[in-house]
């Protein structure tokens, strides 16, 4: 996100977002978030609560979505919860917006096993671009952050844009993702690298080469270890 402290509260923005309610679509999903959890449990919705409220103001602003805080407050009503609370929820986890991002959020991993296969070059990619870290562009097209694992180290380096994934990256391979992007396409998630498929090896098995068939039981031929 653009910043990891609270957008400020300002008149201009509880003009904006103070009447915030949810769409007939999302009260009913609403309802059955809360339906899930036990009577006196319902806070514990304030998580998939809050990811709704962001996509729907995503919706309204056609980005990724955030929170104002008008929208946090008012999911702190429906689930009875103090304010701070929910604030406390919605600064924790990256995955929540707190103040405004751009169409596209392109969060870079930076985490060791990214660094190490060339997360650094992916991030001067982004800077060619006119990205600049934690800030959204001029054109209001793009916000970069840098994030900590997202969990495709076998495939790293990789990036998250908005929803998606995309992995074994190069700079040329990101540009061509945000080239499309930015062409209104949806380019291919997942690995872009056309020797993969997913994460699997590339090239030929340099190990555990009966595994490529079936289900083999290598135990009986691991030696044993000397006391």
């Amino acid at each position: 996100m653009a910043e990891r402290a609270p957008h400020p509260d300002t008149p201009e923005l509880r003009a904006r977002w103070g009447s915030f309610a949810w769409t007939n679509v999302n009260a009913e999903k609403v309802r059955e978030i809360i339906g899930r959890y036990p009577e006196g449990r319902q806070r514990s919705a304030v998580m998939p609560l809050l990811d709704l409220a962001q996509r729907q103001v995503g919706q309204e602003t056609s980005t990724q979505g955030w929170l104002p805080l008008p929208v946090m407050e008012y999911v702190a009503a429906q689930l009875d919860m103090p304010i701070i609370r929910v604030l406390e929820v919605a600064t924790f986890y990256m995955m929540y917006n707190i103040a405004p991002v751009g169409r596209f959020h392109v969060q870079v991993c930076g985490t060791t096993p990214c660094m190490l296969r060339g997360s650094d070059d992916i991030m001067d990619a982004c800077y060619a671009r006119g990205m600049k870290k934690g800030h959204t562009t001029a054109d209001g097209l793009w916000t970069l952050s840098e994030v900590e694992c997202m969990g495709n180290c076998a495939s790293a380096p990789m990036v998250q844009i908005n929803d998606a994934n995309y992995e074994d990256l190069t700079p040329a391979r990101l540009d061509a993702v945000l080239d499309a992007l930015a062409r209104g396409e949806q380019p291919k998630e997942g690995t872009q690298d056309p020797a993969r498929h997913t994460v699997e090896p590339v090239g030929a098995l340099s190990n555990l080469n009966a595994m490529a068939d079936g289900n083999h039981d290598y135990r009986g031929e691991w030696a044993t270890a000397p006391a």
